[in-house]
């Protein structure tokens, strides 16, 4: 039995060829359901939180309460009872879900502890939990959330502070939970947690700064202001816990928090909105964020996270909706605003190197962009991702492998760490290195199996490894989550260098991609 084989009571599982027998007779699942069981499958007994399989299983959507429950029923139901009269899969109250089954055969499987640590984490390294709403209008969450990915944006600008990303952390939202327990699960030395309480124009902001090795508040402070101070607040809250973390802190230093933000805070509060969609990379979500972006720049024309933003959505839609010149235009025109000299904002700039690499085709910029960005921001996940990709595609496959594996330790549990395993994948895979380029892959595919860009670099290393018939079945599977991919059509954005791409190329020809 080979790596991509679970074996589990009479089951025997096969990841890569998505099928499930039961005594060498095949047992029929929904592709949801097979999609849970493999998340599962792969936690080595791990438990899978609710918001990470709902993460895995539909990604970038909002689904009904019970849909992850539906799911988890017809698989229980499917499998049957252990040996010992136990279900196959473990309800964990309050968390989400823990797979029973013997699996001696995949260490190279997505493995969430290793993101824990036993050893003390370093001095400068926090995480920041989603801050509660204590608002009436349940609405509001959006806004809340805004507040909290703000204060790790401005903490992010700390060159000496690991601070873990938004997405890993918001795997608490809506748990309570120990800081303790946090801390060793994500490896940081600090814990910030907190409450926002929206009313008409008028805003309250609770927080806590938790030492984890002691458990002892480093301080608790409540902030009263009118809205239209948020950003004031914002840095002000950020400086106290730079502040309190390293008493010593040149001011210098700590003003590093501080940055341009928009003036209109309906734009602002446009943006915020438009977020989800626009973090999905799919192009029918990016048509439902535009709007809002285009609005957001009516008011306030020169802000650059609307444009960065509008980018990347004309981005996805041409690169995955028909190759349109209109949205070729739009990208690299967005990209340029949102590049401007005097911004400072790291994410902006991060994805703007991003489309003008692989749009424009203007890598030397690109690199500047990249550069600027992680000088503002050495914590940008964005920018780690992006440039990493990018990177990747240049054929700088050591600093790609590098940013790519910060970004892992810096959101272990993010859902958008797909982008951090494709650039691992066609990095291996360029030098040679077809196990580790699959394993990447496979981590992707199982973080997104619905995107067809993962799909493909699985299909290529399956043909690296001389696992032809795999690689032909993977094909398949690729071409039917997206009939129109094609070797041309992908070539427009990431024939960046000729002998990167045509090494992949090749092996998509091999296992059946169509030319064109």
């Amino acid at each position: 039995m080979n790596a991509d084989e679970i074996a589990f009571g009479p089951f025997q599982l096969s990841i890569i060829r998505r099928t499930l027998q039961r005594e060498g007779r095949p047992v029929r699942l929904g592709n949801r359901a097979f999609d849970v069981l493999c998340a599962l499958a792969s936690a080595h007994g791990d438990t899978v939180t609710k918001d990470e399989l709902i993460a895995r299983v539909w990604p970038n959507q909002i689904v009904e309460d019970n849909a992850l429950q539906v799911q988890v029923s017809a698989l229980r139901r499917a499998l049957g009872e252990t040996t010992e009269g136990q279900s196959y899969i473990l309800t964990v109250p309050g968390r989400g879900y823990r797979f029973l089954g013997f699996r001696p055969h995949a260490p190279e499987d997505i493995d969430h502890s290793s993101a824990r640590t036993t050893s003390s984490p370093p001095r400068g390294s926090v995480v920041v939990l989603p801050f509660r709403n204590m608002s009436s209008d349940l609405e509001q969450e959006y806004f809340v959330d805004g507040v909290v990915e703000d204060i790790i944006t401005g903490l992010s600008r700390i060159k000496w502070l690991s601070v873990i990303a938004r997405n890993s952390s918001f795997i608490y939202k809506g748990r309570t939970v120990d800081a303790r327990q946090v801390a060793r699960e994500l490896g940081v030395r600090y814990v910030l947690e907190g409450s926002v309480r929206k009313a008409g124009n008028r805003i309250r902001v609770t927080v806590e700064l938790i030492d984890a090795e002691t458990g002892a508040p480093l301080w608790i402070e409540r902030y009263d202001r009118l809205l239209c101070d948020i950003f004031a607040l914002q840095d002000e809250l950020t400086m106290s816990v730079v502040g309190a973390i390293e008493p010593t802190l040149r001011r210098a230093e700590i003003e590093r928090v501080r940055r341009k933000r928009p003036e209109n805070l309906d734009a602002y509060d446009l943006v915020l909105r438009a977020m989800p969609h626009v973090h999905s990379h799919l192009a029918a979500e990016a048509s439902d964020a535009i709007p809002l972006l285009r609005r957001a720049l009516e008011l306030e024309p020169d802000y650059p996270g609307a444009h960065a933003a509008l980018a990347l959505c004309h981005h996805s839609r041409f690169s995955r909706a028909g190759l349109h010149e209109e949205d070729r235009a739009n990208a690299v025109f967005h990209a340029r605003a949102a590049s401007v000299d005097v911004g400072d904002d790291a994410t902006a700039l991060g994805i703007a190197g991003f489309v003008i690499s692989l749009i424009e085709h203007d890598h030397a910029t690109a690199r500047k962009l990249f550069d600027r960005a992680l000088a503002l921001s050495p914590c940008d996940i964005f920018t780690l991702w992006c440039s990493a990709i990018a990177l990747s595609w240049m054929g700088e496959t050591e600093v790609s492998i590098e940013r790519a594996e910060r970004a892992l330790q810096l959101s272990p549990f993010d859902p958008l760490n797909y982008l951090a395993y494709n650039a691992l994948a066609i990095s291996h895979f360029q030098t040679g290195r077809y196990q580790e380029a699959y394993d990447s892959a496979r981590r992707s595919v199982l973080l997104s199996p619905r995107f067809s860009v993962s799909q493909s670099f699985l299909v290529a290393s399956l043909m690296g490894l001389g696992r032809d018939q795999d690689a032909r079945m993977a094909a398949q599977r690729l071409l039917a989550l997206d009939p129109n991919f094609s070797v041309r059509r992908f070539a427009v954005t990431v024939d960046i260098k000729p002998e990167v791409f045509a090494a992949f190329a090749g092996a998509w020809r091999a296992a059946g991609v169509p030319e064109g």
